[in-house]
């Protein structure tokens, strides 16, 4: 796998799950001898919802909710065959979405 990178994209809901499945690939990726960058920190997306908590008037009264989806990315550069057969054996969190692409 000459002149190969596989670039891993991960989104999570909380930090410490995406942290700990960071820390997994980056060890698997080092043991097995290939090279990694990242994990680089993407910007936090914040979505916010704004609910009326009066069902008749009250304007004012209103309750605020936030969803942050948290996201990382790892480049793993000339991997070997070992290190994709490790990888593709590595079992992550569950809350943890993973994208992989081969450049």
């Amino acid at each position: 796998m000459q002149n190969q990178k596989i670039r891993i994209r991960l989104k999570a809901f909380d930090h410490r799950l995406i942290d700990q499945s960071t820390a997994e690939i980056v060890e698997t990726a080092k043991r097995t001898g290939a090279q990694v960058r990242g994990p680089i920190p993407l910007p936090t997306n914040r979505e916010r919802y704004t609910i009326l908590i009066s069902p008749h008037v009250n304007k004012d009264a209103r309750d605020q909710y936030e969803i942050r989806t948290h996201k990382r990315v790892l480049d793993i550069v000339e991997p070997t065959e070992k290190t994709v057969d490790a990888l593709m054996k590595l079992d992550l969190a569950a809350g943890v979405d993973v994208q992989i692409k081969l450049n």
